[in-house]
C-alpha cells in the first residue's frame, strides 16, 4: 500500500492518530510560549526554556494552521449554510463567550489603569482586532472562507500570493491583516498537499530509523538557524514554516506508534479546550510559584506552569462536561445554523471538538 492509498484508508476508518498527536503537540508548544515568556515578563530575566521557546518558533503555529487545513478538501463543497455552520459560527461563539470571560478578569486591571471606557473601548475593539489569546480562532473562519470563495482559483497561484504574504512580513499594526499575510499560506498547503503530507508520514511509519534520522538533521539545522537570528528573516521564515511543519507531521506519526504517548493524543483531542481554557490555571500557578519562591529556577517554573496551563484546563473541562457548564466548551443546540447529526466517525479534524 502506497502513502496515498494508506491516507485514503485512514481517512475512511475515522480519526488519524497522527494529527491528534500533531495538535496535541502544537497546543503543548503554544501553552509552552505563553508560560515561559509570561514568567520570564513577570521575573525579569530568562529560564533555560527560553531556548526551547525560541527552538520551536518557526514551526509551532505554522504546523497548527497547516493541520487546520488538512481535511478541508473533504468539507469544502458543503452548501454555504451548513459550511458557516461548522466553519464559521462554531468558532465565533466560543470565541464570544471566552471573549467574555477573559474579560471578566482581566477588566478590574483595565480599569485600574484607564477607567471603565478603557475596558469598554478595548472590549468593543476585541470584535475587530482579536483579545489576548484568542486569536487564532477568530482567524481560522476567515481563512476557510476565503478558501471556499477562491477554490475556483488555479492553486499555483493562490500558494504564490500567500507565499508573497509571508515573506513580506506585513506589519500594519492590526493583527488580522498581519496574520492573514503570515498564516494564510500554511492553511492553503495543508488543503491543497494533504496527500503528499500524509505519503510522508507513511513513509516515516514504514522506515522509523530513516524518519528519526531525517528529524535529526531537521532538528540540527533549524536550531543553527535559530542561533544565527536568521530564522525570522524572509524566505527563511518560510522554509523553516513549511519544513517545520512536515517535521512535526513526521514526529507525530511516529509518537502515534507507541500507545505510551497516548496523553499527548487526548491533548490533541481536545486542543480548543486547552486552548480555551489554559490562561486561567496558567496565570494563577504562575502568580503563586512567582511569590511563594519555594522554587527559585525560572525554567522550572517554566515547565510547572505550562503543565499547570494544559492539566488545569482539562480539569476544568472534566469538571463541567456533564454540567449545566457544559456550554463553556460545547456549543448548544441553540447556536446551530443547522440541525446537529449524531456522531459518526469522519475525519474533520480542525482545532474543534468533534460534531
Amino acid at each position: 500500500m502506497n502513502g496515498t492509498d494508506k491516507m485514503q484508508t485512514q481517512m475512511h476508518e475515522g480519526r488519524v492518530d497522527w494529527v491528534d498527536y500533531a495538535k496535541g503537540f502544537c497546543i503543548v508548544f503554544v501553552v509552552m510560549m505563553h508560560s515561559v515568556l509570561g514568567v520570564e515578563a513577570a521575573a525579569g530575566q530568562n529560564g533555560w526554556m527560553h531556548h526551547v521557546v525560541e527552538f520551536a518558533r518557526p514551526f509551532r503555529m505554522p504546523d497548527f494552521f497547516m493541520i487546520s487545513g488538512l481535511f478541508l478538501a473533504n468539507v469544502i463543497d458543503r452548501d454555504w449554510r451548513v459550511y458557516l455552520d461548522r466553519k464559521v459560527v462554531h468558532f465565533f461563539y466560543f470565541y464570544v463567550l471566552w471573549t467574555a470571560i477573559q474579560f471578566a478578569f482581566k477588566a478590574p486591571g483595565i480599569a485600574a489603569e484607564g477607567g471603565m471606557a478603557q475596558v469598554v473601548h478595548m472590549y468593543l475593539l476585541s470584535f475587530i482586532d482579536p483579545f489576548g489569546t484568542l486569536w487564532f480562532i477568530y482567524l481560522l473562519p476567515i481563512f476557510f472562507v476565503f478558501i471556499k470563495l477562491t477554490k475556483r482559483v488555479p492553486w499555483p497561484v493562490l500558494w504564490l500570493i500567500g507565499a508573497a504574504m509571508e515573506i513580506s512580513h506585513l506589519e500594519t499594526g492590526w493583527m488580522i491583516p498581519d496574520e492573514f499575510a503570515a498564516r494564510f499560506v500554511y492553511v492553503y498547503t495543508g488543503y491543497i498537499a494533504a496527500r503528499y503530507i500524509f505519503a510522508v508520514t507513511a513513509w516515516a511509519q514504514a522506515r522509523p530509523q530513516l524518519g528519526m534520522a531525517a528529524l535529526v538533521i531537521w532538528g540540527v539545522v533549524n536550531g543553527v538557524m535559530v542561533k544565527a537570528g536568521v530564522a525570522a528573516l524572509p524566505f527563511y521564515s518560510l522554509a523553516l514554516g513549511l519544513v517545520g511543519a512536515a517535521a512535526v507531521a513526521t514526529v507525530a506519526s511516529l509518537l502515534a506508534m507507541h500507545d505510551v504517548f497516548k496523553p499527548l493524543r487526548y491533548c490533541g483531542r481536545n486542543s480548543i479546550v486547552i486552548y480555551l481554557a489554559f490562561f486561567l490555571p496558567m496565570a494563577a500557578s504562575r502568580a503563586i510559584l512567582l511569590k511563594t519562591h519555594v522554587i527559585t529556577d525560572i525554567g522550572t517554573i517554566s515547565v510547572l506552569v505550562t503543565a499547570a496551563g494544559v492539566i488545569g484546563a482539562l480539569l476544568i473541562f472534566w469538571a463541567v462536561r456533564n454540567t449545566p457548564l457544559k456550554f463553556l466548551f460545547e456549543r448548544p443546540a441553540l447556536f446551530w445554523l443547522t440541525p446537529k447529526k449524531v456522531k459518526q466517525p469522519e475525519p474533520v479534524l480542525t482545532l474543534q471538538p468533534a460534531e
